[in-house]
């Protein structure tokens, strides 16, 4: 088992750990009572399991269960409203622990509810995806969609306890193991350039079969990558500076994604992102020759797109981009390398502002 304290919150990566789940509970977030938010594609797997663990922490009667519909286009203020409804319904109080049992869609949605219910209760992220377990799940930040983008309603709201039991991966399909490692991919490019060679590997080791997902090998690599964002949100958790580093490949990917009308995994946009982004650093002078090839390669390794799909138009993706959390003083800020491993900007405060004319341009190119 890893236990990663880098935080005020502890975070364990070990397959297996949700059998642990009570006393996991019990130690770092005891609640009268939880409120377990899931949705229907995760429910026939782990709800039951889930739920047992929690009755077993806090006693029969005592858990609330909330399915909601699987998908980003369900994370809106309008499910929001209706999981708090329910909770008030339910006579949920302020001695209730939200439980997120999920993917990114989840941990964002339940995590956002934990922040404003009551005027905030405590929440604990299980993720089951790739993705969430190596992104969404750390950093406390939650949030909802809404028509203007994506993550533009939301708050800073740190978990109580973070589990990652890996074996939840097996009943994941390809697609969306791949789409967890763009993530990764991201991590190692701001931080670490050993990782991106090691996943590089590993991206063909998940497009092959599920060989891959031996315990002991996917919870080193997840826990690589955990380190890497725990390291960085610890040194600025509201993201007021370093942290920015972490929206490497978000600017333009959230505006893909968006403009794709959510028909692309999240992790798939962020790997179009990060090659559009990467292009845009070499073209302004901030990154190495050389960097944005690189990237670009890992990420075909890894069975990921690099460029953008048909019937996505570059200026509505454009469009979508100017409702970005990021924007300041009508220009973008985008986080970008300099070179794999390091990112540029901490003299601007990691944050890198470019025309919109340029990044249209590179937004054309990769049709």
């Amino acid at each position: 088992m890893a236990l990663i304290d880098a935080l005020s919150y502890p975070i364990v990566v070990e397959s297996g750990s949700l059998g642990r789940l009570a006393s996991l509970v019990e130690a770092h977030a005891p609640a009268h009572r939880y409120a377990l938010i899931t949705d229907e594609n995760v429910a026939p797997h782990y709800l039951a399991r889930t739920h047992g663990a929690l009755v077993h922490a806090s006693g029969a009667d005592r858990v609330v269960d909330v399915v909601i519909p699987a998908g980003e286009r369900h994370k809106t203020r309008e499910q929001w409203a209706a999981i708090t409804d329910t909770l008030l319904a339910r006579g949920a109080a302020r001695d209730t622990v939200v439980v997120a049992l999920g993917g990114g869609v989840i941990g964002d949605l339940a995590g956002f509810v934990a922040a404003t219910y009551m005027r905030g209760v405590p929440v604990v992220q299980i993720p089951t995806t790739l993705l969430a377990m190596v992104d969404a799940s750390v950093g406390g930040k939650t949030a909802v969609d809404t028509p203007a983008g994506k993550n533009t309603v939301g708050a800073f709201h740190p978990p109580a306890l973070v589990v990652i039991d890996s074996s939840t991966l097996a009943s994941l399909p390809p697609r969306e193991l791949r789409a967890g490692l763009a993530e990764m991919i991201k991590h190692g490019v701001i931080a670490d350039r050993e990782e991106l060679e090691r996943l590089r590997s590993a991206g063909t080791a998940f497009e092959a079969a599920r060989a891959v997902l031996v315990p002991k090998h996917v919870d080193s690599l997840i826990e690589r990558s955990v380190r890497i964002k725990a390291a960085i949100v610890a040194a600025d958790e509201r993201e007021q500076g370093l942290r920015k580093v972490l929206n490497f490949g978000h600017t333009i990917g959230h505006g893909v994604e968006a403009a794709s009308e959510y028909t692309l995994l999240h992790g798939e946009a962020v790997a179009i992102g990060m090659v559009a982004e990467a292009r845009l650093a070499e073209g302004a002078g901030v990154a190495d020759a050389g960097t944005a090839a690189a990237i670009e390669d890992v990420i075909r390794d890894a069975g990921l797109p690099s460029t953008l799909p048909r019937g996505i138009d570059p200026t509505r993706v454009l469009e979508l981009m100017q409702s970005d959390k990021k924007r300041r003083r009508d220009l973008l800020e985008f986080a970008l390398p300099q070179r794999i491993g390091e990112m540029a900007g901490e003299s601007t405060g990691w944050g890198i502002p470019i025309p919109a004319a340029d990044v249209e341009v590179v937004l054309s190119a990769l049709r």
